[in-house]
């Protein structure tokens, strides 16, 4: 199943890095081509010439060899992978993956790393559970990376409980399964609307939500890991994709234009934007002076993107979204009917956790075939891979 398939495995320094010489060779077994990339610290788990050996490939943990001069170039290290995987991920290197700093050949090649990338920490389960850790991993999923969970169990520490990295057998299955989905939409080109939207009242103030853009980013990146084509427009956000084209507008009107730009040639089209129902009729041309108690400002309705790309839809997949406050399942299903989607995904800002700006969501799948799925409080990342999942299913 991984013949040919290009695995740049990266090793931290922990106690879990003996595992690696097991996963090593399981992968080789699988037929998989394997290279190694190791942080100074993990030499005193294992050696490099153990892994090289069970490789079949030199190890990698300086920018050049002092005796020969050769240079280990890291940008064609993260583009020969198909997959990068650090295992284990030490809170060390975690905390500077999640803050930019790149002081070695495995940092320099991750933030040079086309392919996908998946972390399997390790750590005794105080580091795990500190805040700080817990951010971090947050962090690198918003970035698109993939976090294995730590296990449960004993730990060096003679502690029990979370923190073991996953065990050579089980991160193969995990490797095996994300190299199936990389390519299940290759050559696909997703449309994705995300962000708010910002209606002008004068050059000063405007009409906004407090969309913050994780949730457009989280299905980008997931998408992109199916192996498709992205190209998002998004409203003025705070977050967005390290991958793909990012088309930046303001108001709904300049989102529709560009929507109806792209539309004809995408294959899927996403509809996570939290588009302003109504702009101002006539915005200020100059900043509106403070002056009466009362400020009237006559509103129009703004165009509905959804509904109006969805009557344009032939063979694309339309998926949208509906925030709703009461009667969730019941508004959502009209919305599915009414804007032509094939499927929906309902979230309630009754639900603790979900919403905007959250790095959580509690969703519901309704489809046109009247299927009803609902999912427990996840990451948005995890929420958009069960998306993708879900797409990749019934497309």
């Amino acid at each position: 199943m991984l013949a040919g398939k290009k695995i740049l495995l990266a090793v931290c320094g922990s106690i879990a890095a003996y595992k690696t010489a097991f996963f090593v060779r399981l992968l080789k077994k699988e037929g998989a081509e394997v290279k190694v990339i190791m942080t100074d610290s993990a030499k005193d788990f294992i050696t490099p010439l153990t892994l090289a050996t069970l490789s079949k490939n030199p190890v990698y943990s300086e920018y050049f060899d002092d005796k020969s001069g050769e240079w280990h170039n890291h940008v064609e290290l993260g583009m020969w992978a198909d997959l990068m995987l650090i295992a284990p991920l030490s809170a060390n290197t975690l905390g500077k993956m999640a803050n930019g700093i790149c002081d070695n050949l495995l940092l320099a090649t991750y933030l040079s790393a086309k392919c996908p990338v998946m972390v399997a920490p390790a750590m005794d389960l105080d580091m795990y559970q500190h805040p700080t850790t817990q951010e971090n991993l947050k962090k690198l999923q918003s970035f698109g990376n993939e976090v294995i969970e730590a296990r449960d169990g004993e730990l060096a520490s003679g502690l029990s409980g979370q923190g073991r990295m996953a065990e050579p057998e089980e991160l193969l299955d995990i490797v095996k399964k994300k190299l199936a989905n990389s390519e299940a939409l290759k050559g696909k080109k997703v449309l994705i609307t995300s962000g708010p939207t910002f209606e002008s009242i004068d050059p000063v103030r405007f009409i906004g939500n407090h969309s913050s853009g994780k949730m457009g980013t989280a299905l980008a990146n997931a998408f992109k890991n199916a192996g498709a084509n992205i190209t998002m427009i998004s409203g003025p956000a705070d977050f967005f994709p390290q991958h793909g084209e990012v088309i930046k507008v303001q108001s709904a009107n300049e989102m529709l234009a560009e929507g109806e730009k792209h539309h004809a040639n995408a294959d899927i089209v996403v509809f996570a934007a939290a588009v302003a129902d109504y702009r101002p009729k006539e915005p200020a041309k100059e900043k509106i002076k403070k002056s009466e108690d009362n400020l009237h400002i006559e509103l129009v309705k703004n165009p509905d993107i959804a509904c109006t790309l969805g009557a344009k839809k032939k063979t694309q997949y339309h998926v949208g979204f509906a925030l709703e406050t009461n009667n969730e399942s019941v508004n959502a299903r009209e919305k599915l009917k009414k804007k032509n989607f094939d499927l929906i995904v309902l979230n309630s800002l009754n639900d603790q956790g979900a919403g905007f700006q959250q790095d959580t969501n509690k969703v519901t799948f309704f489809d046109k075939d009247n299927n009803e799925q609902k999912f427990e409080l996840k990451s948005k990342a995890e929420v958009a891979e069960d998306i993708v999942k879900y797409v990749i299913k019934h497309l």
